[in-house]
């Protein structure tokens, strides 16, 4: 493989022409060569967009010779099969989350990926924010004392009644596709160790799969983490950390869009600072980090199989209710 890390599409998702395809498109290590759907016509309007080549069926894509490593914006339902067999192809994955359906199949793409020697990506772009380690600093700093409580809450307002998320077949839920972001910042903020104590959730009128749910976790110290989420709701993205002496609040936390000037509230005894960001695009350094994993065919983000074994906890703990 040269330094240019050739990229094919599985799927001309929303996410895909949107947001990834430009940001491949943009980076100087990538360049988009193939991009693959099972409508031809789709295939073809995508493809004549980004300069690359169409290509019918999936399969055909993972069979392209020049393509090194894909990325995977399909269904949740198809994510872990398509990855198994692009990572049996001999490429590079980047998937979008979730990952795999549970923490067994999470584990098992994983020791794949790690065996063949091929980097394998979970599309959280959050995490890629420097907002969240600047937050870390602080904590690490003492400057809300000892940590005492985390809240994070994720809701959207209610998808177009044909939105693929509340389809059950093709792995809908507000838990995988919206509840993954507040776990997620759980277990990036509080580190491994988290336990479900308790979980609801719930569908709404005449939907098959749960709109909205709430979790309560907590670490070995007792720190306790309230979530939040929910795709019937008034749009709300943030996340508060709680401690002996202050708190700290982070607003539009999941999905900033590039130009938005990043802030960290830090409120202690009685008076509250703001510390402001230079603006930073996610979607970006989502591509760079995934860039560096394949040049240096790195080993999967213990992360991916953590945090699909809070979602199982969480689903374990809603249906003991």
């Amino acid at each position: 493989m040269t330094d240019t890390v050739r990229i094919g599409v599985l799927g001309c998702a929303d996410i895909a022409v949107r947001r990834m395809l430009p940001a491949f498109a943009a980076h100087p290590g990538t360049v988009v060569t193939a991009v693959a759907s099972r409508d031809p016509a789709k295939a073809r309007r995508t493809a004549e967009r980004f300069g690359c080549a169409p290509v019918t069926g999936y399969a055909e894509l993972l069979a392209h010779g020049g393509v090194d490593a894909v990325y995977l914006p399909l269904p949740a339902a198809l994510h872990a099969d398509w990855t198994e067999a692009a990572l049996a192809a001999g490429k590079h994955v980047l998937v979008e989350k979730p990952a795999a359906p549970d923490a067994a199949t999470a584990a098992r793409l994983c020791d794949l990926a790690r065996a063949a020697g091929l980097a394998l990506v979970e599309n959280v772009m959050f995490v890629h924010h420097p907002r969240h380690a600047a937050v870390h600093k602080l904590l690490a700093d003492g400057a809300i004392g000892e940590l005492r409580s985390f809240q994070a809450v994720f809701t959207i307002p209610a998808p177009p009644d044909r939105d693929i998320r509340y389809d059950p077949e093709l792995g809908g839920g507000a838990l995988a596709d919206i509840g993954l972001y507040p776990v997620r910042a759980a277990l990036h903020l509080l580190g491994d160790g988290l336990e479900t104590v308790g979980a609801h959730l719930a569908a709404g009128p005449g939907r098959r799969v749960e709109t909205t749910g709430a979790a309560l976790l907590r670490t070995r110290d007792d720190v306790v983490a309230q979530l939040e989420f929910g795709m019937a709701h008034a749009y709300r993205s943030e996340y508060r950390l709680r401690g002996s002496d202050g708190e700290i609040h982070v607003d539009r936390a999941f999905t900033p869009p590039a130009d938005h000037v990043p802030e960290i509230a830090v409120h202690r005894g009685g008076r509250t600072e703001r510390i402001r960001l230079a603006p930073f695009d996610q979607v970006a350094a989502a591509v760079d980090a995934f860039v560096t994993a394949v040049r240096e065919r790195a080993a999967p983000d213990p992360a991916v199989v953590g945090q699909a074994a809070l979602l199982d906890a969480v689903r374990r703990s809603a249906a003991r209710r």
